[in-house]
């Protein structure tokens, strides 16, 4: 499953409440170049980017800029873990 996908879930299934879902992302210029924030500042998930509330306004995040996605503590997906799929699918 691609992170898209993942946050798409998180966002219109009514299992899940997307302020409890956590997203880290590369954000350059920010400590270490990573960013994390939670999924109630998630304004809406487009074809090719996220946006995300900030004091200073929308900002885009492309997808592939993901890093991890969490919901309750619990990894649903991660860069690292896509890269070691055995089916080959690249996430």
């Amino acid at each position: 499953m691609r992170s898209r996908e993942v946050l798409l879930q998180l966002l219109h299934d009514p299992r899940y409440n997307i302020g409890d879902a956590q997203v880290w992302f590369i954000d350059r210029g920010a400590p270490g170049d990573t960013s994390r924030i939670s999924g109630g500042e998630i304004v809406s998930a487009e074809s090719f980017y996220f946006q995300v509330a900030t004091p200073a306004g929308v900002k885009e995040i492309p997808y592939h800029r993901i890093l991890r996605i969490a919901y309750c503590g619990e990894t649903l997906w991660d860069r690292t873990s896509r890269r070691k799929n055995k089916t080959g699918d690249r996430g």
